[in-house]
């Protein structure tokens, strides 16, 4: 998310800052809740019950499309188009022999949304879906999402490290 910001953000080391805090915390209840009727409902409750401002419990809200939150900041859009496709892509990964992100690139993404069975709990409506939201072409937003995210494989266990006999 925090490279979202800098592309469709202010800019601002703020903005950045909010934008990887949602990224990291949107999720945060759904281990524990992951029914449609619990999540993102469980967590955002408690959000709200500690305290976190508006901008992040709207934007929790926002990414699950059925809770019928819309989506109208950029930092919304971005959560949106960016959930899916960040665990889409960390499969991919996952299957490549390095389990590195350095192995993967647009065209084998595409390659894997084709098929039903892989990663098959991964929504290909929301991803294709959150690319047009963004009015960004689908394989630009991927390769962007793959970008980001190299940037991190490391945080991620995604450098080629878990790939290498110990």
């Amino acid at each position: 998310m925090r490279a979202c910001a800098r592309k469709l953000g202010n800019g601002s080391p703020e903005a950045e800052n909010l934008w990887a805090v949602i990224g990291l915390i949107h999720d945060f209840d759904y281990e524990r809740w992951p029914s449609l009727d619990d999540h993102p409902y469980k967590g955002n409750e408690i959000l709200k019950q500690r305290g976190w401002p508006e901008v992040i419990t709207r934007a929790v809200m926002s990414h699950a499309e059925y809770t019928g939150v819309t989506r109208d900041t950029p930092m919304e859009k971005a959560l949106f188009a960016c959930d899916e496709l960040a665990g889409f892509i960390t499969a991919v990964a996952l299957i490549k022999p390095s389990k590195s992100l350095s192995e993967v690139d647009v065209k084998s993404v595409r390659k894997r949304m084709k098929d039903k069975a892989f990663a098959r709990k991964v929504n290909r409506e929301d991803i294709v879906n959150g690319a047009a939201e963004l009015g960004v072409d689908l394989d630009e937003h991927i390769a962007n999402c793959i970008e980001a995210m190299k940037g991190i494989a490391v945080d991620l266990g995604l450098d080629g490290s878990a790939g290498k006999p110990a």
